[in-house]
């Protein structure tokens, strides 16, 4: 069994819930978030400052789904984590720095805001798909492959409106 809190390179699908197109819309080839989207991609960019052993890489937020490369280092391990809501405060503790508990804290850290900011209705898929990245070949591919999302978008198999 693969040890998910063990230094890597990790890609990452999220899922909106019944892949609703809640997080912004595609228009030609460019991906415009909406306040849901805004609120997903901040909290995506601050999973460094919560979990020290974790650095970003490319990521993309499309109308019902992320994808993002997630790399965990081996120092900054059994860290506290504080999740601001603004007007609230929810702490959540993520002892090792795994895979499943960054995405966990990084889901309800979105799910907490969009509440607090009155999108009560805002829910993720329960799951999420992950792939280790194993060489700079595999590396490359994945970041195009995010890059380029939104230019697939219109033939894109999650889009509903094919």
């Amino acid at each position: 069994m693969y040890d998910y809190a063990q230094a890597g390179d990790y890609f990452v699908t999220l899922c909106t819930h019944h892949h609703q197109c809640v997080l912004g819309n595609v228009h030609g080839e460019e991906m415009h978030l909406n306040e849901i989207g805004k609120i997903a991609q901040r909290c995506w960019e601050e999973i460094p400052q919560h979990f020290p052993n974790v650095e970003l890489d490319a990521f993309v937020v499309m109308p019902n789904h992320m994808h993002g490369i997630i790399i965990i280092n081996d120092h900054g391990r059994d860290v506290q984590l504080n999740v601001s809501t603004g007007k609230t405060h929810a702490s959540i503790s993520a002892r090792k720095g795994s895979l499943s508990v960054i995405i966990r804290i990084f889901k309800a850290a979105v799910t907490t805001l969009c509440r607090t900011n009155g999108y009560h209705n805002f829910k993720w898929q329960s799951r999420f798909y992950d792939h280790i990245i194993r060489d700079e070949k595999d590396l490359d591919n994945v970041r195009n492959y995010i890059i380029d999302n939104p230019l697939k978008w219109a033939t894109d198999e999650e889009n509903p409106d094919l």
